[in-house]
């Protein structure tokens, strides 16, 4: 009898120790969502020149993870205290990569759900943002500690607004989907071993963007093309900062860059097709206006090519760390070429990489009657 006294009292012992710990993994499960949340809010009303706020966290412990629910920044006027809404989005979902972890490497993958980024003229400034690219890296470290190998963006919104403006303007692109895979370069078997793609719609237009790159030596190579943008949707802006409007027309865009050792060269080529500036909803506008609209429909037709019906030029960009190089002078001729001489094709030209790289900063050298003038090689020409 007194010999199974000291087994039980271990067997209950033992049990008890079980049932707490259980019931600690419980409290803690239960728990631990208001502390991550708590901490979270904490965070974002602590960062300096913003405020933000997270509605709700979950946590699933099976596939280590948590979503943040309506998530939220906005810049703060440091005079009136006034907040200009930022950055929000609907969903947030932070985990471990599984996929990279079968490989032996520990990394992180985040997906945003409807996110919307706002620029504000006078409030929230794209170089205002530049500047503060350090704090919100320290705030993305304490909610996501793991290196990002993967990001997300679906159903996702870029709004560029100016409220002083007449009208008030609100340009943006919507329906934005961006998929970013092995920036932590997880899968290295190339010299650019991550690769972003994307697209949006722009009124009526589709925005494509391809960028295969390596994040850890700052090496890219990217292309992107804007087609089929409805020139008039674009009216407000027309009106707010040039003082007229189109009444037909459509806009894209064409660009390639490429960048290594901290040097780049690239071009940017915008194409106009079937522009019309004055049209019956003119009647009304006042004389001055419409002087101002036969100016630019007058010029518009002077440097449109008949055969294509589009204006068109071919902007070269060149540059390092210390600053940019955009040829005015290269831009003017490329456009009365495109007028007068052979029409510039609305596609990529697939005519920087970074194999080509060198060359095309040995030909920056050349000056700008040579580089319009040169005549292109058979390949290319094969190509067009």
């Amino acid at each position: 009898m007194t010999s199974d006294t000291p087994k039980k009292k271990r067997k209950i012992r033992k049990r008890n120790i079980l049932i707490t710990i259980v019931v600690i993994l419980i409290a803690a499960r239960i728990l631990l969502p208001y502390i991550v949340l708590h901490y979270g809010n904490k965070t974002l009303a602590s960062m300096d020149g913003y405020y933000g706020h997270i509605d709700d966290i979950t946590i699933s412990l099976y596939r280590g993870a948590y979503t943040i629910h309506k998530f939220y920044i906005n810049k703060v006027d440091s005079a009136t205290t006034d907040q200009t809404p930022f950055i929000s989005s609907e969903i947030i979902d932070l985990s471990v990569e599984w996929k990279a972890l079968f490989k032996g490497k520990i990394v992180g993958e985040l997906d945003f759900s409807q996110p919307k980024v706002l620029f504000t003229k006078d409030k929230v400034e794209p170089e205002d943002i530049q500047k503060d690219t350090t704090d919100f890296k320290d705030i993305l470290k304490d909610f996501m500690p793991l290196k990002i190998n993967r990001f997300e963006v679906n159903q996702g919104e870029i709004h560029y607004i100016d409220e002083s403006s007449s009208p008030k303007l609100d340009l943006f692109l919507d329906r934005a989907h961006i998929l970013a895979q092995n920036l932590s370069s997880v899968q290295d078997t190339s010299l650019l071993p991550a690769k972003v793609d994307a697209h949006a719609h722009v009124y009526g237009g589709l925005l494509a963007l391809n960028v295969k790159l390596n994040p850890l030596d700052n090496i890219f190579d990217m292309s992107a093309e804007l087609k089929n943008t409805n020139l008039t949707e674009f009216n407000e802006f027309f009106q707010a900062y040039a003082n007229m409007d189109v009444s037909k027309g459509t806009f894209g865009l064409y660009t390639e860059i490429a960048s290594k050792e901290g040097k780049w060269v690239g071009y940017v080529k915008p194409v106009i097709n079937d522009l019309k500036v004055i049209g019956p909803e003119d009647k009304d506008d006042n004389f001055w206006n419409k002087v101002w609209e036969v100016i630019v429909g007058a010029g518009g037709l002077i440097l449109k090519n008949p055969s294509k019906d589009q204006v068109a030029t071919k902007i070269p960009i060149e540059g390092d760390m210390k600053g940019t190089d955009v040829s005015t002078w290269y831009a003017i001729i490329q456009l009365l070429r495109n007028a007068f001489v052979q029409a510039l094709y609305p596609a990529i030209d697939n005519e920087i990489s970074l194999a080509t790289l060198n060359k095309n900063l040995e030909d920056s050298n050349k000056n700008f009657f040579q580089r319009v003038f040169s005549k292109p090689d058979e390949e290319k020409q094969k190509k067009n």
